[in-house]
């Protein structure tokens, strides 16, 4: 096993205590990538006991090439006579386990798998503990910022197409194609979340993607758009006025650039989230918007493009460290007649100084 992927156990073994667990189970595709390093895995799982080494489970097939490529041990399974299930559960037994307690993702393990767990041991012993994933994730390595940066420069490819294809009569889904193709073409290996081209009143939704919508003249665009390298995320955030726009959202635009100024300027090692958050509120409240503003501005970005830690919002006491990758500000003001513009950029925590790694132009775009 390569060194770093032994330290990456090490690290969440130490959190495994925190939640006195036996075995931590993994089957999240992020997870995997983080632990093993590949990412043409499907059918995989992962055993972490607390004591000794983790073991892997695959379809017998990709076993040899798992072990080789990962340096941990793997069990294949025989499928359709065994399943993954089943032959965790064999795994499990062998390593001498009876009443395990056993730490699950927060997200991504399928009934069938669950059930036969469950089956083989008893349920109440098994615990959530989603955030030590997050949490052991969120510094990085040199190796994975410099991963989340080639995203990051596929990505402003993207963005600088998406914007020149902007223009009255267009749909969303042509900006997007513009930008999905340079992006691919620049190496990414494709968005890490449903990418978000919206106009007019769409903006104000919550969780948009692009659609068939035809942009008129007069409107915002919001380009909400990911890039992948090996797995590892970017994500930006860019404005374009169509035309002549009014002057309020204008004012809303420049308004949340200068509390993502803010926000950058207070993001450094030791502050807490809430400090950050603090930051860039303080300028929406000053103008007199707090009541249509949200309470969370930013993510950990890496492996998910929205890691769930650190989270940067009001009350979080997640401590910033040195080595952290977060995205600020996505929000916009949630009132129809002012809100819609919105940005967000992707920012390396460093020891002296911060790092923007989605380096694209930030103004008001105009056509």
């Amino acid at each position: 096993m390569a060194p770093r992927y032994a330290q990456r156990f090490e690290k969440i073994k130490k959190l495994m205590g925190e939640k006195e667990l036996d075995i931590l189970f993994v089957v999240n595709r992020e997870n995997l990538i983080y632990f093993t390093g590949l990412t043409q895995i499907e059918c995989l799982a992962i055993i972490i006991p607390n004591e000794g080494e983790p073991i892997a489970v695959t379809l017998w097939l990709d076993a040899d090439y798992v072990e080789r490529e990962s340096g941990i041990k793997t069990f294949g399974y025989f499928f359709p006579r065994e399943t993954l299930g089943s032959k965790v559960v064999e795994v499990i037994k062998s390593m001498g386990y009876i009443s395990p307690r056993i730490g699950f993702e927060r997200y991504f393990v399928d009934y069938a798998l669950y059930d036969a767990l469950r089956q083989a041991f008893p349920e109440k012993n098994f615990v959530g503990a989603g955030e030590l994933f997050y949490r052991v994730r969120a510094v990085k390595e040199p190796e994975e910022v410099e991963k989340i940066r080639k995203a990051a420069m596929a990505l402003c490819k993207g963005m600088d197409a998406a914007v020149r294809a902007v223009k009255p009569g267009v749909s969303e889904l042509d900006v997007l194609a513009e930008a999905e193709y340079a992006m691919l073409k620049a190496g990414s290996g494709g968005s890490p979340f449903r990418p978000h081209i919206i106009s007019g009143e769409r903006t104000l939704l919550s969780h948009p993607c692009a659609s068939h919508k035809k942009i008129k003249e007069g409107e915002v665009v919001v380009i909400h758009i990911g890039a992948t390298y090996e797995g590892y995320c970017a994500k930006m955030c860019r404005t374009v006025a169509v035309g002549k726009i009014s002057p309020e959202r204008e004012k809303t635009y420049y308004l949340l650039l200068e509390a993502q100024k803010r926000a950058i300027d207070t993001l450094r090692p030791g502050v807490k989230s809430s400090e950050v958050d603090a930051a860039a509120r303080e300028v929406i409240k000053k103008a007199g918007y707090e009541k249509y503003y949200l309470d969370v501005v930013g993510y950990g970005v890496g492996l998910r493009q929205s890691e769930f830690y650190p989270i940067i919002g009001k009350n979080r006491g997640d401590i910033i460290e040195a080595g952290m990758v977060v995205d600020l500000l996505l929000p916009t003001l949630y009132n129809k007649d002012i809100g819609g513009p919105r940005i967000t950029d992707v920012i390396y925590v460093g020891e002296e100084k911060n790092e923007i790694l989605t380096d694209y132009p930030n103004d008001l775009f105009r056509v």
